[in-house]
């Protein structure tokens, strides 16, 4: 039996990730291949340890991509700085505060949770109260993927350093697309994706940990409980040492070599702003068109806006006529927004006024499909924002 090559078809993402990737990130995709241990490719290493250091906002030594997509990141921090009976305190208001509750569990902590209604942030008043308890972890989720909420982190990091607890955050929708600023607020491990807010495919998890939880891992009472992500052993790849622990995704390194530079060369408050205007432009957009946005604007995630399916619209349909009419992706909702809400993302490459634009027209031709008319000019109040006629 023979096969034909892949030829997939091409899409514009703007789902919840991956986002849409740059030409030039593809393109050193396919530099050729060397060893792991190859000098030249050690110092591509280097170089991308201290791009993330920028993006992430921190002087940290331990600083880097772990091989693996952004759910090994958050094993990662977990595994690492969670012993069996530590007391660990996680904040839950979607589907990925419920993922951090199970990895600790699952790492042999007692597992406390302070939850919120999805769609809403965390009340750090409510967090505080049950943290004063006494925990040797608290666990944020920064940008809430399966919501669209972006959680304000001094307040958390206050409470870490009044319960002298370590601050473990989830930055893998945010990591690119809003200030993360780690060392601003003393976040002792964060971990991200590549595939969002950097647009570099997936397969790499970046993270981060401060000195704090680099003296945790260091007086841990029993080994970590993943060889393959023990930190002991890996950052002596990653550092002076190159000690051999498993045989790194080398052209995803240089892709991510190259998405950093592409952000780094844009300029964080630039990039920062790009999300925020295009955010804030797709969501005049859906509100002209009579759609609801359940997360309130105060709270809201600029790459990833939840927006309510209407009555009588079959939100999957949706997806489908978006896909096949226009090659566009959006992501339905998850877990309690199950079959109720669709998640559209402006993330790194994908944040531009082409995307809203056409996100826009497409998903009014979708909904008319349905039998739902919107009511106002959506492309108008969007260029309104963006200042184009």
């Amino acid at each position: 039996m023979t096969f034909p090559p892949v030829a997939p078809p091409s899409r514009v993402l703007m789902g919840p990730g991956p986002s849409d990737v740059p030409p030039s990130v593809l393109r050193a995709l396919s530099a050729p291949t060397v060893g792991h241990l190859d000098p030249a490719f050690l110092s591509v290493m280097d170089e991308v340890r201290e791009m993330l250091r920028t993006v992430f906002g921190t002087a940290n030594e331990l600083t880097m991509p772990m091989s693996g997509t952004g759910s090994a990141g958050m094993e990662t921090c977990v595994v690492n700085l969670v012993e069996p009976g530590d007391r660990v305190l996680v904040g839950v208001h979607g589907v990925f505060g419920t993922r951090l509750a199970e990895v600790a569990r699952r790492a042999g902590a007692e597992v406390e949770t302070v939850e919120a209604p999805w769609g809403r942030p965390l009340d750090p008043d409510d967090f505080r109260r049950v943290a004063k308890a006494g925990y040797d972890v608290l666990c944020v989720v920064h940008a809430e993927t399966s919501t669209g909420v972006l959680t304000d982190l001094a307040p958390f990091a206050a409470i870490a350093r009044e319960t002298d607890a370590l601050l473990l955050v989830d930055a893998v929708t945010s990591l690119g697309g809003v200030p993360v600023e780690a060392d601003r607020h003393g976040l002792d491990a964060v971990y991200s994706g590549t595939q969002k807010c950097l647009s570099c495919p997936p397969g790499l998890s970046p993270i981060t940990l401060s000195d704090r939880a680099r003296q945790k891992l260091a007086s841990r009472r029993s080994p970590v409980r993943s060889w393959y992500l023990d930190l002991n052993l890996i950052a002596r790849y990653w550092g002076g040492e190159r000690a051999y622990h498993h045989t790194a995704p080398v052209n995803m390194i240089y892709a991510l070599h190259e998405a950093l530079r592409l952000v780094l060369d844009e300029g964080l408050e630039q990039r920062y702003r790009r999300h925020r205007d295009h955010a804030d432009a797709l969501a005049r957009g859906l509100e002209a068109m009579g759609l609801v946005l359940p997360v309130p604007e105060g709270s809201r995630l600029p790459p990833l806006t939840l927006v309510q399916a209407p009555d009588g619209v079959d939100e999957a349909a949706v997806r489908r006529h978006l896909l096949e009419q226009f090659g566009l992706e959006i992501g339905g909702g998850l877990g309690e927004l199950k079959g109720k809400a669709w998640r559209i993302g402006l993330m790194g490459s994908s944040a531009t006024t082409r995307h809203v634009t056409l996100c826009l027209a497409a998903l009014a031709d979708a909904l008319h499909a349905q039998g739902f008319t919107p009511r106002g000019d959506a492309l108008a109040a969007a260029r309104a924002r963006l200042g184009r006629k």
